[in-house]
């Protein structure tokens, strides 16, 4: 009853206070500060001096006071702000406004201005009192407004609300928990905070206690009657996302997530920033990061040119390179709609407006974007476009990646991921490009499909155009990219939206994995770190089986293997290795100045002298369409290519009962084998 008479009594006060403007607190501080003055005097002398022997002196006081605070505030911005979301900003801002002025006063005051009479008939302390009583009024009128955002919440008794647990009580925590706080609408009560931090266990923060670390979190929900726990840990590396999501299942209470370190580049957390916890939540290992201030300044005013710039891959490349700061990008795809909604995207959040909340979104970048619609293996449009446009840096995205599609299409996989790289190459060189990335992929080491072939010859004419032209032109290898077009994760997220079974290759299938912006991060480094002719590798950590990455989504969606939904084993497909291999037998890895990036020095030594000719011969194999042509024609060019054609029967065919070396060669000696830190040895 209390709180319903509060919400009735301040209603038309908290309508009203929003609507403020700077105009009606210029207004509201003349009046404050001109009886500030008198109320000072009286406070000093406790109301038993009368006012008339001081009366002129202290009007003019007081008339100087409210000049020098009004013209003071402008300069600290105390008439352009939108006290809404008031924070610690504004307090700071507001306190010295505040002293300034009380400074100016006793400036003038020790000077012998206000002595109108020639002696000194006002109190010496009248400046620090009135300045004390000036930053309540001051400071009451603006955060009132701050405040009503949180006082008298609109949420009836009745209404329904979740009761929330955070775990992590840091800045995005209790970013979080007042977000919740001043939107009741979403109906979620925040209850308490868990931090694995002891500094900050049993004490409040944000007005919310800190009960313990996460792993008296089971205890916690059953206490509190927890509905959902949202995990505020944006940086944490898999494993601990990993263990709190264990005890959120064992305490049989819903989960979400904020989002992670690259989505919140631009904007701050938000309550429709929470989300359920994905699987790029869960990688085995603490997301790489890179060096992002030295991209920007090589990016910074260029001239860039993203080809596949639609893809999941080359589409994100395109968001991080405006952040760069460019003078242009050019999006390059042969899709028009992927090219049409990564370009709308981009404009878009060139030219945002401000939010309806009246703040300013962050500054962005002067850059042109241009949308051209281009197929690669049109040798004579590629060079028209680098022609017309004249990038300083290309990004290679472009490429065909499905291993089995290309097993049943060589011809195209030969024509697009080689020849189409060609025609780009040649035609980078001729308009002068300064920098040349093209993202290749781990399936190209000791390839056994015809895509992985295919990029393995990319490769090495990339190698070719960097000892030729003395530029930095660079290749870099991938692993399996999370949530890309063709990846497992969206495949097993659609498997299990129907209830299944999810399929899985083989029981003892492995792959290294990498998140999107990861990827994308590897290939502007590589941009940054290439002098010429190097093959770039991210140190992705261990392998992962692709059983446990399966049974981890059915498990986050909230469902048990074997009773909601199956796992089958379906045979190893066409051109699939049972693990990943990165690099050759000839390769010679070092460290880069980036601890988790590789690179190769010695690429260009696998580059064959008669390059041309077995080019030529492998585009009259793919014109031909006979398979084993277009196999030997790969074969020359790449000797380390083994298909299934080359294997035994029983490895080509994965028995999806068998789970050994039977199903795929051993390691050869040049695979890279897991370290004891977790990374690779090189």
């Amino acid at each position: 009853m209390p709180r319903r008479m509060l919400n009735q009594v301040l209603r038309p006060v908290r309508a009203m206070l929003p609507r403020l403007r700077n105009r009606h607190f210029l207004a509201l501080d003349v009046v404050l500060l001109s009886l500030t003055p008198a109320l000072a005097f009286l406070l000093r002398y406790d109301g038993v001096v009368a006012f008339r022997p001081h009366a002129r002196e202290l009007a003019f006081y007081t008339l100087v006071a409210v000049i020098v605070r009004v013209a003071l505030f402008h300069p600290f911005g105390l008439y352009n702000r939108y006290w809404f979301y008031a924070g610690v900003d504004e307090l700071v801002q507001t306190v010295l406004a505040v002293f300034s002025s009380m400074v100016v006063l006793y400036v003038l005051y020790a000077c012998g201005f206000f002595y109108l009479a020639g002696d000194d008939t006002l109190p010496r302390t009248l400046p620090l009192i009135d300045g004390l009583l000036a930053l309540l009024a001051v400071g009451t009128t603006r955060f009132s407004v701050r405040l009503s955002r949180v006082v008298a919440s609109p949420l009836r008794p009745t209404d329904p609300c979740k009761s929330v647990l955070i775990v992590g009580a840091g800045a995005v925590g209790q970013m979080v928990a007042r977000e919740l706080k001043v939107n009741p609408h979403m109906g979620m009560r925040v209850v308490a905070f868990l931090d694995d931090d002891p500094d900050k266990q049993h004490l409040r923060i944000a007005g919310l206690p800190v009960l313990g670390g996460s792993e008296s979190l089971p205890e916690v929900v059953a206490s509190l009657g927890v509905d959902q726990v949202v995990i505020a840990m944006p940086n944490a590396p898999g494993k601990v996302i990993r263990r709190v999501v264990d005890l959120c299942e064992a305490a049989d209470v819903k989960v979400r997530t904020v989002p992670g370190v690259f989505a919140l580049l631009d904007d701050k957390v938000r309550v429709s920033s929470i989300r359920a916890v994905d699987i790029d939540d869960l990688l085995r290992r603490e997301p790489v990061q890179t060096d992002v201030e030295a991209v920007s300044r090589l990016l910074r005013g260029a001239r860039v040119l993203v080809t596949g710039g639609g893809g999941s891959i080359g589409s994100e490349l395109c968001r991080q390179v405006v952040r760069c700061a460019p003078a242009e990008l050019v999006i390059l795809g042969h899709g028009e709609n992927s090219v049409f909604e990564i370009h709308g995207e981009l404009t878009r959040a060139l030219h945002r407006p401000p939010r309806r909340d009246g703040s300013v979104p962050p500054e962005r970048p002067d850059t042109r974007i241009v949308p051209v619609i281009a197929d690669i293996r049109d040798q004579e449009r590629i060079g028209s476009v680098l022609n017309q446009y004249r990038p300083q840096v290309v990004f290679h995205a472009a490429a065909h990646k499905h291993v089995p599609l290309m097993e049943m299409n060589p011809g195209e996989a030969i024509a697009n991921n080689v020849f189409g790289t060609l025609n780009l190459l040649e035609a980078s060189v001729a308009a002068g490009v300064d920098q040349f990335v093209m993202i290749s992929t781990d399936k190209a080491v000791n390839p056994t499909s015809i895509m992985g072939a295919t990029k393995r010859v990319a490769e090495l004419l990339v190698l070719r155009a960097a000892a030729r032209t003395g530029r930095p032109y660079v290749s870099v290898r991938f692993g399996n990219v999370l949530g890309s077009r063709g990846s497992v994760v969206p495949i097993f997220r659609r498997q299990i939206a129907e209830g299944g079974p999810v399929t899985v290759s083989h029981p003892e299938m492995t792959r290294y994995f990498m998140t999107i912006p990861e990827a994308v991060q590897l290939v502007l480094q590589s941009a940054v770190l290439g002098k010429g002719g190097e093959v770039f590798m991210l140190d992705m950590g261990e392998p992962v089986r692709i059983v446990d990455l399966a049974r981890d989504m059915i498990e986050l969606s909230g469902l048990e293997v074997g009773r909601d939904i199956d796992i089958e084993f379906t045979g190893i497909r066409p051109g699939e290795k049972l693990f990943e291999e990165l690099r050759l037998d000839s390769e010679t890895y070092q460290r880069t100045r980036h601890e988790k990036v590789l690179v190769v020095r010695n690429g260009v030594d696998g580059v064959p002298g008669s390059l041309d000719d077995l080019l030529e011969e492998l585009r009259s194999a793919a014109l031909s369409g006979e398979r084993e042509a277009v196999l030997a024609a790969l074969r020359r060019l790449v000797p380390e290519f083994a298909p299934d054609e080359d294997r035994p029967a029983s490895a080509a065919s994965g028995a999806a009962a068998r789970t050994g070396g039977d199903v795929q060669r051993a390691p050869s000696a040049g695979r890279a084998a897991p370290a004891p830190d977790g990374g690779m040895a090189v």
